[in-house]
C-alpha cells in the first residue's frame, strides 16, 4: 500500500472511529443575553453580533427582540446594541451593512451607528428564520412558518426553493447553495434540485456553518452540533440536552477554529475549539 492510500485510510479511520474531531469548551459570556438565537461574526470590526429573541415567543411581533455587541474573547459590550426588533434571528453582511432576518421583514443596519437605515418586507412572509448572501450581495432568506426560501436581489423578491417542511440554516458559499430542513442537509443543484447530503439529524436543524471544501457544522436547536462530510458521513461533536442548553444558529471562525453557540433559554454564547 502506497503512502497516498495508507493517509487516506488513516484519516477515514479517524472520521469514522471519532478520535480526531471534538469540540472544548473556551468560555461563556455571562448571562445577560436575552434569548440568543444567532451568531455573526464581524471580522472587519473584530466584534460578534447576536440576535436576541426576547419575549415569551419565538415569533411574536412584539418589540422586544434586539441585536447584542460582544468582542471577539465573550465580553457583552452591549446586551441591547439595537433595540425595538421583534424575534431577529439569522444574520448575515452586504456591503459593511448588517442584515437580520426578523419575522416578516429584513433590516438592513449601520453597524457604525447601530441604527436600522432601511427594512425589505416580502408579501405572505410569515416566519423569516435565517438568512445568507452570495458574492454579488444578493440575499436567500429561510421562511420556518411559510416552509420556503426566497431569494431577493436588488430589484426583486422571489420564490427560490418551495415544498419543504421545515427550512431554517441557508449557507451560500463556494458558488454551492446549502439549507437544513427538518433533520436533513442538503445542497441545491442544477435546476434548484434538491440534493441530499445527510439525513437522520434531529428535527430541529437550525444553524449551518463550513468548516472546510468537504465538511460542515450543523446545529440543531433541542442541543446538538453535527460534523458531516459532503459524502454523508456524519458524526455528533455536542449534546447538551441533558444539560438544558439548546444550540441555534451558529457561526464559525474558520481562521481561529472557533465555534460560537447561541444557547437560547440558557442565554448565553458559548465558545469551543474545533480540533479537527
Amino acid at each position: 500500500m502506497n503512502k497516498f492510500l495508507l493517509s487516506l485510510l488513516i484519516c477515514l479511520l479517524c472520521f469514522t472511529s471519532g478520535q480526531a474531531q471534538q469540540l472544548t469548551k473556551l468560555w461563556a459570556t455571562d448571562s445577560v443575553l436575552k434569548v440568543p438565537e444567532s451568531v455573526f461574526i464581524d471580522s472587519k470590526n473584530e466584534r460578534i453580533y447576536v440576535s436576541n429573541i426576547d419575549g415569551k415567543g419565538a415569533w411574536d411581533k412584539d418589540g422586544k427582540g434586539s441585536i447584542a455587541l460582544l468582542t471577539n474573547s465573550g465580553k457583552v459590550l452591549n446586551p441591547e446594541w439595537v433595540k425595538g426588533l421583534h424575534c431577529p434571528k439569522g444574520m448575515t453582511m452586504v456591503e459593511g451593512y448588517l442584515f437580520v432576518a426578523d419575522l416578516d421583514s429584513i433590516l438592513i443596519i449601520d453597524p457604525y451607528t447601530a441604527k436600522v437605515i432601511k427594512k425589505i418586507g416580502i408579501e405572505g412572509a410569515e416566519g423569516f428564520n435565517d438568512i445568507t448572501c452570495d458574492k454579488r450581495g444578493d440575499i436567500y432568506v429561510s421562511d420556518s412558518k411559510a416552509k420556503k426560501i426566497h431569494y431577493i436581489n436588488k430589484t426583486r423578491a422571489s420564490l427560490f426553493v418551495k415544498d419543504l417542511k421545515g427550512p431554517n440554516g441557508v449557507l451560500f458559499v463556494d458558488k454551492n447553495f446549502y439549507f437544513v430542513d427538518a433533520g436533513s442537509f442538503y445542497k441545491l443543484g442544477k435546476d434548484n434540485e434538491k440534493i441530499l447530503i445527510a439525513d437522520g439529524l434531529e428535527p430541529s436543524t437550525d444553524g449551518i456553518e463550513q468548516v472546510d471544501e468537504n465538511t460542515f457544522l450543523v446545529s440543531c436547536w433541542i442541543g446538538t452540533i453535527w460534523l458531516i462530510k459532503t459524502t454523508g458521513e456524519k458524526k455528533l461533536l455536542l449534546d447538551t440536552r441533558n444539560e438544558g442548553y439548546n444550540a441555534a444558529d451558529i457561526a464559525f471562525d474558520k481562521k481561529k477554529g472557533i465555534l460560537y453557540v447561541p444557547t437560547f433559554w440558557k442565554n448565553q454564547v458559548v465558545a469551543y475549539e474545533l480540533k479537527y
